[in-house]
């Protein structure tokens, strides 16, 4: 039974969020938005969630809004890496849209927040009914495709600093603050490299001047300074992020209220 307490917390946050700080759904036209409104459920997305599993049945598709949800490669060894990270620009579930129903890689929260989440069923019903949501879903895919392939040559040919780099940049853009919380284990884990690796590339990004890194908790100084130790896998992803979803940009809130 959920007492009065836990409901009044509940008000608090769904007054603090709303779907449209998921860039698609506040893409979305008006009248796509309000046939799945009142079916979008607001969940919290602690640290460490594991959403999907490797091979498992897709039940929902999530709309991160704060939180940020990686996707990972489980080898045979139980070894992992980072192949796309999802966060309020987009969704996590698009096997759906590309006629699957379940997906290779495991999803976990590497960002505790909130999202709303759909059932599959209503997802594929306006899928399959509004041509606006199949254009920004199929586009959103074609830039995530983008990302895993990013990642996969940033892995194979930049540096661990760069990749350091490409990884806090893409976070930071999900984020509305310029301060993280995570361990370099994580970090270390989502990049598929040895921790030693990521202590040695953030104690250089510090004595740079770009972030400032203690107990667990990095704070990018010099957003511009760290673009330009970037490799330039970090701007093509955005690019072409920019260029599939320039609507993403454009909420029409007048038209809603």
């Amino acid at each position: 039974m959920v007492c009065a307490s836990d409901r009044k917390m509940v008000a608090i946050l769904l007054l603090r969020h709303s779907p449209y700080q998921n860039h698609l759904l506040a893409a979305l036209a008006t009248e796509v938005f309000k046939r799945i409104e009142p079916h979008l459920e607001f969940v919290a997305l602690p640290l460490g969630n594991v959403l999907y599993e490797s091979g498992g049945q897709l039940q929902h598709v999530y709309f991160p809004t704060t939180a940020i949800v990686s996707l990972h490669y489980i080898l045979e060894n139980g070894a992992s890496s980072e192949i796309a990270g999802v966060g309020n620009e987009g969704v996590l579930g698009v096997s759906l849209f590309m006629g699957g129903n379940t997906t290779p890689s495991r999803a976990s929260v590497s960002t505790g927040g909130h999202g709303y989440r759909l059932k599959q069923r209503l997802v594929m019903e306006e899928f399959n009914r509004a041509e606006n949501m199949m254009r920004l879903m199929l586009r959103y895919t074609q830039a995530l495709i983008t990302q895993m392939s990013q990642t996969a040559v940033c892995n194979r040919h930049h540096s661990v600093e760069q990749q350091l780099c490409r990884w806090l940049l893409l976070t930071l853009d999900r984020l509305p603050t310029n301060e993280l919380t995570l361990t370099q284990e994580l970090i270390a884990s989502m990049l598929g490299v040895r921790r030693e690796g990521i202590t040695d590339a953030a104690g250089n990004l510090q004595r740079a001047g770009l972030i400032s890194y203690r107990r667990g908790h990095i704070t990018v100084l010099n957003r511009i300074g760290l673009e330009k130790h970037a490799c330039e896998c970090y701007g093509v992803v955005k690019k072409e992020l920019s260029r599939l979803l320039p609507e993403t940009g454009k909420t029409h809130l007048s038209e809603r209220f």
